[in-house]
């Protein structure tokens, strides 16, 4: 018989207590899922609001797999942990989604590209470097862009090289290097599969980063791209997940590139940055959705209710301390403005802070208002 997925019969395990952490267990508790998280943070987001909460390292084995061992069901909302915990627990009959071997693939960037290549998945040409000293000798063309294989989080860990001073800039790890793409833009689809094989994907959207930040500043859904791109776009996304064979919600980040091809860049195994506006815009959030595919029910429709912008609300540069949110009300006295604080007490430059989704019937009109909230809103100290 079934285990019944609701209240404490099943015990769901949350592998990081952030931002993502936090708007899952507020989708979860619709469902009356009890949660338990754990993060190193004593004042993470998912703190106050998780069943249970367990301060402790990711990374170390022995506190990841004491963790996992009463649960019935492990998921993580970041790829950067113990591994080897989690296919323990899976060889001890837990249900970890994603799959460690997903996280495998994932975690290192130079394996998730030799996985495109070995599917016939497009993506960028790409080379893989132990050493700067290597890149070097290698005369690589510039400009190209530098990605650390591991580690890289939140924009950290990419870098853009357009001259030959910038190579003081150069990771002193090992990389893969990229040819910089000629693209018209930057696309996201997020996509999440069952374990019954049944998958959905949600409409793309279109996202414009934040120039020093290297993380999204603006996302638009409906994309404005044709019908033609949005039904590759989709099939694209169905088709990493498919040859991964995941269980989850998978973020899939594509360049649509000048020629009109479409290109995978990176993908990210979690709810992701780019669905967040899925709260307020579409049938199903990123969030629930993900929660149905771990538990394994029946995953929700994703149809678009109604068009969204989302701004990522960052610490501003110069102030670290206690946080202020300038301009915030005056931001939801505008119609089809939602705020999502993350519970962060503690803002420093380009931190994470929280976002805003503004929703509305025209596209354009959400467009517009999305930039003069981004103008508006200041996290100050």
């Amino acid at each position: 018989m079934k285990q019944q997925w609701y209240g404490d019969t099943c015990r769901l395990g949350m592998v990081g207590g952030g931002q993502l952490g936090r708007m899952f267990i507020q989708s979860a508790i619709s469902f009356d899922v009890h949660v338990h998280a754990l993060d190193p943070d004593p004042n993470a987001p998912c703190k106050d609001i998780a069943h249970s909460f367990t301060v402790g390292s990711l990374h170390d084995f022995d506190t990841l797999y004491a963790f996992g061992c009463d649960k019935d069901v492990i998921t993580v909302e970041i790829e950067n942990v113990c591994i080897e915990a989690l296919e323990k627990l899976e060889n001890e009959g837990v249900r970890v989604f994603p799959q460690p071997r997903v996280l495998r693939i994932i975690r290192d960037k130079g394996i998730q590209k030799e996985f495109y290549k070995e599917h016939n998945i497009p993506t960028a040409d790409f080379a893989l470097y132990s050493h700067p000293s290597e890149l070097i000798a290698a005369q690589v063309k510039i400009p190209f862009v530098q990605k650390l294989r591991t580690g890289g989080y939140d924009g950290r860990g990419v870098q853009l090289i357009r001259k030959e001073t910038d190579f003081t800039k150069l990771f002193d790890a090992p990389s893969i290097v990229e040819q910089l793409i000629p693209f018209q833009k930057e696309l996201s689809v997020i996509v999440a599969r069952n374990e019954k094989g049944e998958i959905r994907t949600f409409p793309a959207v279109e996202c414009e980063f934040h120039p020093e930040a290297n993380l999204v500043e603006f996302l638009f859904c409906p994309a404005d791209i044709s019908i033609d791109i949005e039904l590759a776009a989709n099939e694209l996304a169905q088709k990493v997940i498919q040859n991964i064979d995941m269980v989850g919600i998978l973020a899939v980040e594509l360049f649509l590139t000048s020629d009109g091809q479409l290109l995978v860049n990176e993908i990210a195994p979690r709810p992701h940055n780019s669905g967040h506006h899925t709260i307020e815009c579409n049938i199903t959030s990123q969030f629930e959705q993900h929660l149905r595919a771990v538990l394994g029910l029946p995953l929700g429709e994703t149809d678009i209710i109604r068009a969204g912008a989302m701004i990522n609300l960052l610490g501003a540069e110069g102030f670290e301390g206690p946080a202020i949110y300038e301009g915030m009300e005056r931001a939801i006295a505008m119609p089809g403005v939602h705020p999502h604080l993350y519970g962060k007490s503690t803002t420093k430059p380009f931190r994470k802070m929280g976002h805003v989704t503004i929703s509305g019937t025209d596209i354009l009109d959400v467009k517009n208002t999305a930039r003069r909230v981004n103008n508006l809103i200041v996290v100050k100290s």
